[in-house]
């Protein structure tokens, strides 16, 4: 499952380039009972994609647009929790999942 590029942010950890976005499918529909989460993929060879749910509540504005941010040193701290539990982002499969608190 490969990210859009359009509407992905580039990012580089510990000299790796990782693009990510945050996750629509967690927030557009359900947004009572949805936490906030993003995705993350290498972005020289995308294969495993890094799914991480922060477990921070969407909090919604009338427009639909999530009031949350993510910021990009809580991206690199879950990229870099993920490595340490075994995400290898060049890979194939399925998406790995992380539940990783904000910083």
């Amino acid at each position: 499952m490969a990210l859009a590029k359009k509407g992905s942010r580039r990012i580089v950890v510990d000299g790796v380039e990782y693009r990510w976005r945050l996750s629509r499918k967690h927030w557009c529909c359900d947004y009572d009972l949805s936490t906030l989460a993003y995705m993350v993929e290498d972005a020289a060879r995308p294969g495993t994609t890094l799914v991480v749910e922060t477990g921070r509540p969407v909090v919604l504005e009338p427009s639909m647009v999530p009031t949350e941010v993510v910021l990009p040193r809580e991206v690199a701290s879950g990229i870099r929790a993920a490595r340490t539990q075994g995400w290898s982002p060049s890979s194939d499969g399925s998406p790995f999942k992380l539940h990783h608190s904000s910083v």
